[in-house]
């Protein structure tokens, strides 16, 4: 049986359903999976996890630096460091 195909706006409403609650690692990675099959950039979302292990940054496993011109996230759990350029 093949899978439903699903069109770009049904992905999107997916994503956002997805981010509206308190996601797992895994609906995580499987929203970014999604987005990237659709070609649907995630915008602000993409700085609300961890590049490496797909847990959501809170006040419990993240450090926030602002070093300017970075915003430099540090995420407890794996250690990665993420590095975000801000725009005046």
């Amino acid at each position: 049986m093949k899978p439903k195909k699903i069109n770009k706006k049904e992905v999107q409403e997916e994503i956002n359903k997805i981010f509206s609650g308190n996601p797992c690692p895994k609906d995580i990675k499987k929203a970014k999976s999604l987005a990237m099959s659709k070609n649907i950039k995630l915008g602000n979302l993409r700085k609300k996890f961890c590049k490496k292990c797909y847990s959501l940054f809170d006040s419990k496993n993240s450090s926030i630096k602002i070093k300017k011109p970075f915003k430099i996230i540090n995420c407890k759990n794996c250690g990665f460091t993420s590095r975000y350029k801000m725009y005046s």
